[in-house]
């Protein structure tokens, strides 16, 4: 996951790259409406089946570091902070109001939630919810620098308030700490242990309890003592699918009552069309994620800046967003995505889109003409199709508008062999993504503009 590549450039790979942000994704959920139910044999009264072309590895939080797992700890678990409903403000879960923070800035208390219990029976105190977080930190799962780089220290400072340390001032502290990792976990199934995960279980305080764990299917049914609202259903299957063709299916069919992550653009599109005759729906809103194109500064011809402003400016974001996506995403001019409410579409008047006189005037400049070339290396994944697309898409784009003066040389490499490469600085041009850790602006900014050492 692209969260766990940063991390490891930390004061390196960010001195290196430049990043030219192109869209932002959109969520797409297909539900089942009137259609008949799956068979008894299938599934039981009351509970929904979920399939999925995801995967995962984990749902200890400790370690767990993807979109989905991510999404199974949402539902299994509670954390001291999460967000209302389809919006991006915070509000108390096990807390029962936001932290009251020193002058200083270093540090929150934080009252907790009483009466609430573990799947295991084992109740929720201060004690426990700074177990929890000491866990997070000191096991060193693959998100543990989220809070080591952060806090000093956690105390339970009453059987219900518990006081936590900053190591430095950050004002979205609290937003960090929705988190889908940074949750409860009983004391009683759960040890403090470098290194030591258990990856197949799960023992929280949330709605649903994780009952099985199979490498095709979970089983997660409602927790019958949960404090908050209980769930409408009696339980839901995730069903994994090896394909998004078997995923479609399964779902034409009704073998799935929700189809999540991840289908292919046009298997949506079929689903938008058919609704009304199909009986389902396909819910879309604006995701959190997006797409960029990474530049390598220390890399030439990209170390000039010229260069890297053409590159800008002959960037069609509405051409990709209609001929590559067909409408599943939304044109990015800014770090910052339009679902956070200070986000300003800054690049779009500094370089606009497809702005053929202006990349023409910036590569002449720099000396490049018909007789010499600029000669880019562009990158993508070979197992991501919407990669590939947007990829030779924007090859056409540069070829039909500026004709000889560009020359780009396509490669495409799997995605995990690029992780391990990207913050070697291999890769001149590579098209990527991003996921916050967390529903705050600086997790948009501070990965990509942090620097150890600034310059002159």
């Amino acid at each position: 996951m692209l969260r766990q590549i940063w991390r490891s450039r930390r004061g390196s790979l960010r001195a290196l790259l430049s990043s030219l942000m192109l869209f932002c994704l959109c969520c797409v959920l297909a539900v089942s409406c009137s259609r008949s139910s799956p068979s008894a044999s299938t599934t039981e009264q009351g509970r929904i089946v979920l399939g999925t072309t995801a995967s995962i590895s984990t749902l200890d939080p400790a370690d767990a570091y993807s979109i989905f797992a991510g999404a199974l700890l949402y539902n299994l678990s509670d954390r001291l902070y999460t967000y209302k409903l389809g919006a991006n403000d915070l509000e108390p879960q096990l807390a029962t109001a936001l932290p009251t923070v020193s002058t200083d800035g270093l540090t929150y208390t934080i009252p907790l939630r009483q009466g609430v219990v573990f799947h295991d029976g084992t109740p929720f105190t201060a004690k426990a919810m700074a177990f929890s977080l000491d866990r997070f930190i000191q096991n060193g799962g693959s998100p543990s620098f989220l809070l080591a780089d952060l806090i000093a220290a956690v105390k339970p400072t009453a059987e219900y308030e518990l006081t936590i340390t900053l190591k430095k001032p950050f004002a979205a502290f609290p937003s960090l700490l929705a988190f889908s990792g940074v949750c409860a976990v009983s004391p009683q199934a759960y040890e403090i242990k470098a290194g030591e995960f258990k990856p197949q279980e799960f023992v929280g305080t949330g709605p649903y309890k994780l009952v099985k764990y199979g490498t095709d299917r979970l089983r997660l049914d409602v927790f019958d003592r949960y404090w908050g609202a209980k769930p409408a259903n009696t339980g839901i299957d995730v069903q994994f699918y090896s394909s998004p063709a078997n995923l479609f299916n399964a779902f034409r069919t009704g073998s799935v009552d929700l189809a999540y992550q991840n289908l292919a653009i046009e298997q949506i599109r079929s689903l938008q069309q058919n609704a009304a005759t199909g009986g389902w729906q396909v819910i879309e809103r604006s995701g959190s994620g997006i797409d960029y194109l990474t530049l390598n500064l220390r890399s030439s011809p990209l170390d000039v800046l010229a260069v890297r402003q053409a590159i800008a400016a002959i960037m069609d974001r509405p051409l990709l967003q209609e001929r590559v996506f067909q409408g599943q995403i939304e044109p990015l001019y800014s770090l910052i995505p339009a679902t956070v409410d200070v986000q300003a579409p800054v690049f779009q008047a500094e370089y606009g889109d497809r702005d053929v006189a202006k990349a023409t005037e910036l590569l002449s400049r720099a000396g490049y003409s018909s007789s010499n070339p600029l000669k880019l290396e562009f990158w993508y994944r070979s197992n991501l199709n919407n990669d590939q697309a947007a990829a030779i898409t924007l090859k056409a784009i540069v070829q039909k508008t500026l004709g000889k003066l560009v020359q780009i040389d396509l490669r495409s490499i799997e995605s995990t062999t690029a992780y391990k490469n990207l913050d070697k600085g291999v890769y001149p041009m590579f098209l990527l993504d991003w996921t916050p850790d967390f529903l705050d602006p600086d997790n948009y900014i501070q990965p990509f503009l942090e620097c150890s050492k600034g310059s002159e």
